[in-house]
């Protein structure tokens, strides 16, 4: 497993000017609010028991009039109750899902943040101009349905993985790397958030955009996940589709400056699509202090 130690400062470059065009982020205290309560118990993976240290919501207000009414968040959303939880169970995409799909990458494909994307990936002679060319590209890697778990037929993609998640054998959670996804979970109870966990014992701050944390989901337990909060959904396709291109090893840990953020981005790549993909923050202040590369395990 490739591992890189030192921050990728071309990667960085172009994922901070992403950042800077990421009009859609949504605003810390004006768009939502989030209560980030105690910090989780350590729990070991393939465990599903946690004490619950939070007793309340993670987030605790999104204005999703706001969220509705973009059109890239308004088709993500859509697309979001169009799989099977389990990974034993086959998908079947029909014709209405395939159009949300399309009507998805559309929308995304309109934003200055894919666009500056994919005119880095023709620079790098990893995408074509043509964007017709580019889109189908970005549906085989994060729509194109195979095979995660042999008991069943082509039963998950990218996309469902990453940000809509699912079970394995109905014992544990896999993905769901996406806080609106979480949002609309816990406001279902179908999520139950039992804490943060801390980087480097520094707690979070509410208005963190990267935050690392413990939950359960429709019962089954995830000891730790990670994910951005707040960023748009173009962001995250486009920083995960870039990183998915640059990077040929089969898992890759990625250091990289995005904003004030020092982070990991791990990437597993299931033959031409992407497995999963999900940020660790290292450090909110890189210049003051030294950071690990520790192995991110494969959530």
């Amino acid at each position: 497993m490739a591992r890189h130690t030192a921050v990728d400062q071309e990667l960085s470059a172009i994922l901070d000017e992403l950042w800077k065009l990421d009009v859609n982020r949504v605003k810390p205290g004006k768009d939502y609010t989030i209560n980030l309560q105690s910090e989780a118990d350590y729990v070991a993976c393939g465990k599903n028991h946690a004490r619950d240290k939070a007793n309340d919501f993670l987030f605790t207000y999104v204005n999703e009039d706001k969220l509705k009414s973009i059109a890239t968040y308004a088709s993500f959303i859509n697309l979001l109750d169009n799989y099977e939880m389990s990974t034993g169970v086959a998908e079947k995409v029909t014709s209405e899902e395939l159009e949300e799909n399309n009507i998805f990458l559309n929308a995304i494909l309109q934003t200055q943040v894919m666009k500056r994307a994919h005119g880095y990936l023709v620079s790098k002679g990893q995408a074509s101009s043509d964007v017709a060319q580019f889109k189908k590209q970005l549906f085989d890697i994060w729509f194109k349905l195979y095979h995660r778990d042999r008991s069943g037929g082509e039963n998950s993609c990218g996309f469902e993985h990453v940000f809509v998640g699912e079970t394995k054998h109905g014992k544990e959670i896999m993905g769901l790397h996406n806080w609106v996804q979480f949002y609309l979970q816990e406001k279902l109870n179908f999520i139950d958030y039992k804490g943060y966990t801390a980087s480097h014992k520094n707690k979070p701050d509410v208005n963190d955009r990267v935050i690392s944390l413990q939950f359960s989901w429709k019962g089954l337990l995830k000891p730790l996940g990670s994910s951005f909060i707040g960023v748009s959904p173009e962001f995250e396709v486009a920083l995960y589709t870039i990183i998915f291109l640059n990077r040929n090893e089969q898992v890759s840990h990625t250091v990289v400056k995005v904003d004030k953020y020092l982070l990991t981005v791990v990437v597993c790549r299931q033959g031409h699509a992407i497995g999963t993909s999900y940020p660790k923050l290292l450090n909110k202040t890189p210049g003051a202090c030294s950071f690990s590369t520790e192995q991110s395990k494969k959530i």
